[in-house]
């Protein structure tokens, strides 16, 4: 048997002499194919370069006709070399003309090659092209030999990379508008606005040395290396901005936790052994992890890119010795500008003056979001190819209320952004000075206002804000950033913080709403066509009755001697909800066997997101405390319309007279039973929507903490018996929505949206 450790090592020290040479970067390729050709006894072995405007031009190849040589031209997705690049992942095939992607070119005499192997050259998370090797007889190449050629990979990538073979402005398109204003579009992940000149985050680290020289010299640089990485980490958990703790805190143990991740590591270990040098083969795991992860539908998955990007940029610089500060040094009011941002890297800059955020990637769950909102740092993310538009040092404006990043804005975007500043400040001082009034209409009804909340830095919003409670408090962060289930203890502490927070207001727990988009890295869970409707929430914690029963016996320490609002969701039967009683008991019941302090009282609840619920109320009725009309999965399941397709955002509008209507039923339903309904979806933080709402008889929100001062205002501006004559003229109509004729009464009757 072969040994399949010392073979890529024999490779890359023939590497390392070809690298040697004075060849040019074209010499260099060919030298390099024909070497791999020879070393993997293929007959052949090719390069395909990228060019601007998504080509792949074939600069180099042994095996195939000469003449094919830079007039073999593909785009990225075109072809079977296509795949690859648009993949930036492994293609292994045993009879690639069979493939549904195959491209035959005939100037490349490839027809009569069965067996394909093709690798990305990845850079900087960037492809910068292809390299493949075929041969005559169908096979499938081991996974030995697809490691090597993923090596040999970071090789080539350093050639190209280097300018000598194709010219750095060629490589990508540069749409560069320097001078001109751009405004970009993006998602807001942390509330606020923010101004400074642009400064652009470069944690990335040049390798110089790819090849080792000395493999057990490269083991212990690693080891070493890994071992400072981890004091680097527990001094940073010691940050004085996490002195008061929190959920934020919590996010930075967590990431520290990756710092320990065996699986990291070894890979790292391997890549070593195959011949590389300690930082690159660091850098070769993070290309292929960030290229697997960024591909994969699983938004915990995806969203761990960037943490393990930081730690492994961390890790080459102690590797390297570099000790020198390789961050943008803030000087000014600054914009941080990045692709993406690891948590730790984020509280390297001077609080003071970074300004805001824009990311090209990045989502409201991930680690970097969770701690700029507890240092109330805007974020701006999924800005579409903003290094593109931005130069150091360009004046940005951020604004996420609009979702904006404006670049070398105008003079009157300038002064528009001043003023708004100022109507933000004027108008928080106005929420602030109501906070404690309360939210009753003109003709004196009452309406309870309560706050959403799902992590500990959203606590200290129930007093500030003046909210009657939490009235939905997501349990499921807590789960989809620990790397196993969190212990009893663990989860104790934060329901215990929740209800210090609130005082004597209640907080409603909902237990564990996992699966659909949120996914835990200790539950295995198979691909679904339709997460939203698949294994998730309630079904899970049914089928894994250990998992809620941990939750509830930590639901029941927290609150001793107190009382507990417990909330189900995703309940589709009223069976359902009697089998989550009975765990629920059983805890209970163990509570007085071992002696421990129960709750004063518990109340139970569920959550009406599906709609072959409301067709049981009755029944439902009987068997609840209370009840939460969750309008972010209901109203998808209402029309049948995937609430995160960007085609159907608009399609449906909440203010249509079908779904007021089968709202309507639902609280008349709840005031004729008399049990409480609580509507704590999206729907009920915007004022045009909460208008419509109250008027249906909901006198119970649950909305975001920002979301509190404008429904308060607008409450309070409200004549209730005048909107809801007006409603109920208008709910029976056939329109596609009652929205623009609910703004014109708005306006018309002087209420305060």
């Amino acid at each position: 048997m072969p040994d399949t450790v010392s073979q890529p090592r024999q490779l890359l020290r023939r590497l390392r002499q070809v690298m040697a040479t004075g060849n040019g970067g074209q010499g260099r390729l060919d030298l390099i194919v024909r070497l791999i050709a020879q070393n993997m006894v293929a007959e052949v072995c090719s390069i395909y370069v990228a060019r601007a405007g998504g080509i792949l031009e074939l600069f180099a190849t042994e095996g195939l006709k000469p003449e094919a040589v830079h007039n073999t031209r593909l785009r990225v997705g075109e072809g079977l070399v296509g795949l690859v690049a648009e993949r930036a992942l492994p293609l292994n095939l045993s009879e690639a003309p069979q493939h549904p992607r195959f491209v035959y070119r005939p100037e490349t005499g490839e027809e009569i090659y069965h067996s394909f192997l093709g690798v990305p050259v990845l850079r900087s998370g960037e492809v910068f092209g292809v390299l493949v090797v075929q041969n005559v007889t169908a096979r499938r190449y081991s996974s030995e030999e697809i490691e090597a050629l993923q090596t040999i990979a970071m090789v080539i990538a350093e050639v190209i990379a280097t300018g000598k073979v194709v010219d750095p402005g060629e490589l990508s398109e540069d749409t560069r508008t320097a001078g001109n204003p751009v405004t970009l579009d993006g998602r807001a992940l942390a509330d606020g606005v923010g101004s400074g000149v642009a400064a652009f985050h470069q944690p990335r680290i040049k390798i110089t040395r790819t090849i080792a020289e000395d493999i057990e010299q490269e083991r212990l640089r690693l080891e070493n290396a890994i071992a400072e990485m981890r004091l680097q980490l527990e001094d940073m958990i010691e940050h004085p901005d996490l002195a008061h703790g929190g959920e934020h805190r919590e996010v930075l143990e967590t990431y520290r936790m990756f710092a320990y991740d065996r699986g990291w590591q070894q890979k790292i270990r391997e890549a070593v052994n195959s011949g590389l040098t300690a930082e690159a083969a660091a850098d070769r795991v993070q290309q292929e992890n960030r290229a697997r992860l960024l591909k994969i539908s699983d938004p915990y998955l995806r969203e761990r890119v960037s943490d393990f990007e930081d730690l492994t940029t961390r890790l080459i610089r102690i590797i390297q010795g570099t000790t020198m500060d390789v961050r943008t040094k803030l000087t000014e009011p600054s914009v941080l500008v990045a692709r993406s941002l690891g948590p730790a890297e984020l509280m390297d800059y001077d609080r003071d003056l970074l300004k805001a955020v824009v990311l090209e990637e990045g989502s409201a769950t991930e680690h970097v979001t969770i701690i700029a909102r507890a240092m109330e740092i805007p974020v701006l993310g999924r800005v579409s190819g903003v290094a593109h538009h931005i130069q150091p040092g360009d004046h940005v404006i951020v604004d996420t209320e609009n979702a904006h990043a404006y670049i070398r804005p105008a003079d009157d975007v300038i002064e528009t952004y001043r003023a708004t500043i100022v109507a933000r400040e004027r108008l928080a001082a106005q929420y602030a000075a109501e906070r404690d009034e309360p939210a009753i209409t003109r003709d004196g009804t009452r309406i309870a206002l309560f706050m959403n909340a799902g992590l500990l830095v959203d606590l200290p919003n129930v007093d500030r804000m003046g909210a009657e409670g939490i009235g939905l408090f997501r349990t499921e962060f807590q789960f989809m950033v620990s790397p196993a289930l969190p212990k009893v203890e663990e989860q104790t502490k934060i329901y215990n913080a929740a209800l210090d927070a609130a005082g004597d207001r209640p907080v409603v727990f909902r237990t564990l709403d996992i699966g659909g988009d949120k996914s835990v890295p200790f539950l295995p869970r198979d691909n679904e066509e339709n997460p939203a409707m698949g294994w998730r929430a309630i079904r899970i914690a049914l089928d894994r009755p250990a998992l809620l029963r941990y939750q509830l016996r930590a639901l029941l320490y927290a609150a001793a001697g107190r009382s507990l609002h417990v909330m189900f969701p995703m309940i589709a039967e009223v069976a359902e909800l009697r089998r989550c009683k009975k765990i629920l008991q059983k805890e209970v019941d163990r509570l007085a066997r071992y002696g421990r302090t129960a709750p004063k009282e518990i109340k139970i609840g569920c959550m009406l997101e599906v709609p072959a619920l409301s067709w049981q109320l009755p029944a439902l009725f009987k068997e609840i405390d209370f009840l939460s009309v969750g309008t972010n999965d209901l109203m998808q399941f209402f029309f049948a319309c995937d609430r995160s397709n960007p085609r159907l955002a608009d399609r449906y509008d909440l203010l249509a007279p079908s779904v007021l209507a089968f709202l309507r039923s639902i609280i008349l339903a709840g005031a004729k039973a008399g049990v409480p309904v609580t509507l704590c979806g999206e729907m009920g933080g915007r004022p045009l929507e909460a208008m419509a709402l109250i008027a249906l008889g909901l006198t119970r929100l649950s909305v975001s903490p920002a979301a509190i001062g404008p429904v308060k205002r607008m409450v309070r501006s409200v004549d209730l018996a005048q909107l809801q004559r007006f409603l109920n003229a208008n709910i029976t109509s056939a329109d596609h929505s009652i929205r623009d004729s609910l703004l014109h009464f708005a306006r018309d009757h002087h209420i305060q949206l």
